[in-house]
């Protein structure tokens, strides 16, 4: 039986072939969506589909018969659940107006073995431990750049107010050296007035001698 066959023969309980066909392959569609993701889907009494790790081994070519190393590997798998064996064993009869299968028997498809349930568990961890040090890394970083950026801005306002207290002093160095040479001319005009002394107590000696 092939996928359309699938359709066909459920087509009658789900109303119509294309309601048959929507729910065939949303239900592949689940499942394989969670046994990629390393879940483990369970379907009680029918079995259970589940993803398993293959190291890497060493194999023979059916050809040639060359050994052949094969790389590390992640497959899908099937276990038939009780119900299912014990049907097609014939252990139990199928019933004609019934479902096939409702129930697994105490302890069957209780969970994986212990070996894959402590892989699947030390990967969870793992992935875990990995987002919580980029989250923490992350978290660092933003901060160090803030950090490093409220540290940048006094100093930039501190050279700029050095450069401002320079211009302002050389400024002030500007203005004094130009009125410097105003104070040296009035310096200069000072022996004039000596001189104007000089010829008014002339004038005085020489009208005393007169008389």
């Amino acid at each position: 039986m092939n996928k359309a066959q699938l359709v066909e023969a459920i087509a009658d309980k789900m109303g119509g072939r294309q309601q048959a066909a929507d729910a065939v392959d949303a239900v592949l569609d689940a499942i394989v969506r969670a046994v990629v993701g390393g879940d483990r889907v369970s379907v009680t009494g029918f079995g259970s589909f589940e993803k398993v790790d293959r190291p890497a081994r060493y194999a023979r070519n059916p050809q040639t018969g060359e050994r052949v190393r094969v790389k590390k590997t992640s497959v899908p798998r099937f276990r038939a659940g009780q119900g299912f064996k014990d049907l097609v064993s014939g252990s139990k009869k199928l019933p004609k107006n019934d479902i096939a299968v409702k129930k697994a028997p105490k302890g069957s498809l209780s969970g994986p073995p212990a070996t894959i349930a402590k892989a699947v568990g030390k990967k969870a961890a793992a992935k875990k431990t990995t987002a919580a040090a980029k989250k923490t890394a992350a978290k660092k970083t933003t901060t160090a750049r803030k950090t490093t950026a409220k540290k940048t801005a006094p100093a930039k306002k501190t050279t700029a107010a050095a450069k401002k207290t320079t211009a302002t002093k050389t400024t002030a160095k500007k203005t004094a050296a130009k009125k410097a040479p105003a104070k040296k001319a009035t310096a200069k005009k000072a022996p004039a007035k000596k001189s104007a002394a000089r010829k008014t107590t002339a004038k005085k000696t020489t009208a005393r001698a007169g008389k």
